[in-house]
Order: C-alpha cells, then sequence, then structure tokens
C-alpha cells in the first residue's frame, strides 16, 4: 500500500500546484483524473476511490465527490436500448463524483455474439467527454485483464492514462488489518494468539495465488476467530470484560480460509497451538 500513498500524494501535490496557477493567471497543464486501478481483491481499491473522490473535492476538482460503485451488470442490460438507459442512469448519479467500475475487462465479450458490453463503452466514452469536468471514471481488476481491456480500444487507451498498482497484502500488513478489527470490536489479542497468526498469515502469503482475497482473507479469519471465541466462552459461567474481549489461540481457527475464483475453500494449516 505504501506505493499506492505516494501516488496519491503525487498526484493531491501536482493538482494542489496546478489549481495555485490557475488563481495566479499561469497556464496549467491539462491532467485526466480518470485512473485504472490494477491488482487482486481485498486490496484496498474501493477504499482509496473513495479517498481520491474526497481529495478532487477538496481541491475544487468536483462539486461533490461521491462514489458510485458498479460492475458490468449495473451497466450492461439483456435487450436493444436497456444499455443506454442504465449507462446514462448510473453516470447523472455519479455526475460530480466519482464512477468506480470493478472487473471492467468484463465488459468486452469473450466470444462472438450479441452482447452489449461494447455498447457500454462506446456510451462511457463519449459521456467522459461530454461530462469531462464533471465526472471522474475509475476502472478496476486484475492487472493482466485491466492492461488488455484498456489496450483493446483506441478511446479507452487515450482516455486513462494513469495507473495505479495494488499488491498483495504483505503478512505484517494483514495481521495489522486483523489487529485493528480487534480494536474496532473491542477484542485484544495475547502475545501467544498474535504469534499464531502471524505464522498463519505467513504461510497463507507464501501459498497465495492470483486470486488471493488479501484484507478479505483477514476479515473471514477474524470472523472465524470470534465465533470460536463464542463458543468456548457459551459453556462458562462466569464472564468478565477480561475475558470476553481476549482471542486465546485455540480462537483462531487451524483450518483458514483460502480464496478462489468466486469461492472459498477450507484448508488445513500446518500450524502449531501455543
Amino acid at each position: 500500500m505504501e506505493n499506492i500513498k505516494e501516488e496519491v500524494k503525487t498526484l493531491t501535490n501536482f493538482l494542489k500546484i496546478q489549481k495555485v496557477r490557475a488563481e495566479r493567471g499561469l497556464a496549467q497543464t491539462s491532467v485526466s483524473l480518470h485512473a485504472v486501478f490494477c491488482g487482486p481483491p481485498g486490496t484496498g481499491k474501493t477504499t482509496v476511490a473513495r479517498l481520491m473522490g474526497r481529495i478532487y473535492h477538496g481541491l475544487g476538482f468536483l462539486k461533490k465527490g461521491h462514489l458510485i460503485e458498479t460492475d458490468r451488470t449495473g451497466l450492461v442490460a439483456g435487450y436493444v436500448g436497456q444499455t443506454a438507459q442504465k449507462v446514462d442512469e448510473l453516470i447523472n448519479s455519479a455526475l460530480d463524483g466519482v464512477l468506480f467500475i470493478d472487473e471492467a475487462y468484463a465488459l468486452v465479450p469473450k466470444e462472438a455474439g450479441r452482447d452489449f458490453g461494447q455498447e457500454a463503452i462506446d456510451i462511457l466514452l463519449k459521456r467522459m467527454e461530454d461530462y469531462r469536468d464533471r465526472l471522474v471514471i475509475i476502472v478496476a481488476g486484475y492487472t493482466d485483464e485491466m492492461t488488455t481491456f484498456i489496450e483493446s480500444n483506441p478511446g479507452l487507451k487515450s482516455r486513462f492514462n494513469r495507473y495505479f498498482y495494488f499488491n498483495h497484502y504483505k503478512p505484517e500488513e494483514l495481521l495489522a488489518i486483523f489487529e485493528k478489527m480487534c480494536g474496532k470490536s473491542h477484542f485484544h489479542l495475547t502475545p501467544s494468539t498474535r504469534d499464531k497468526l502471524q505464522t498463519m498469515f505467513a504461510e497463507l502469503y507464501a501459498n497465495r495465488n492470483s486470486t488471493f482475497g488479501n484484507a478479505r482473507v483477514a476479515r473471514n479469519l477474524f470472523e472465524k476467530s470470534i465465533e470460536q471465541q463464542a463458543n468456548r466462552l457459551a459453556v462458562l459461567t462466569s464472564l468478565n470484560d477480561e475475558v470476553l474481549t481476549t482471542l486465546l489461540p485455540e480462537d483462531i481457527p487451524i483450518e483458514t480460509v483460502k480464496v478462489h475464483a468466486g469461492k472459498v475453500e477450507w484448508q488445513n494449516l500446518t500450524v502449531p497451538s501455543r
């Protein structure tokens, strides 16, 4: 995430200086605010898109800066004329803010035949021109698929020239996400519980594939852990705040979530109980 923070900081500083130059009557460099977010799921793409909307609003580039999220299903219909209506409705709701299109590469049909994905792309390109001062579009998805998607259409390539690359979270980042969830929900970890989590996240990271869920894995593990803690506490007759808020090593399930494309599989890991 550090590279993303640096990219956002650089863009913010550039826009700040552009604003100062404009106020002083100096020439401005034309810059596109549209962006391509490349990377696996669960790496904070939607969060960063929402942040960028707030930044654009704060600097006066967008009147609202709100975020509208969608994917292919929100843009493409099955009958003639319906796709244009869906796209226009979404764009109207996103005006003066950011339209975030997840898995945007799905708009390009994989097989020949009647498909209205290309129609949606054509309308998006036209509306980007029509509302160049009122609309920012961010498209997101896996790196290879997004590169192919943008390269497949000269119109897309000319309008999207700002890329942000989101990397898999490292084990220490996954642990930090887990601990943040604990803090928000009034849980804390013992040192031995923390050690166990470090081992589990290290093994998950080492065995990750392109569909590794990142923050989603940490969230799923947190949810399973507090469920397991509830099972442990349910048989106790005396419960104080310390007991209710402490996660022990035995509360962290040995079987943990490994996310594959579109499904969740439970995998046993050889993590020692501490």
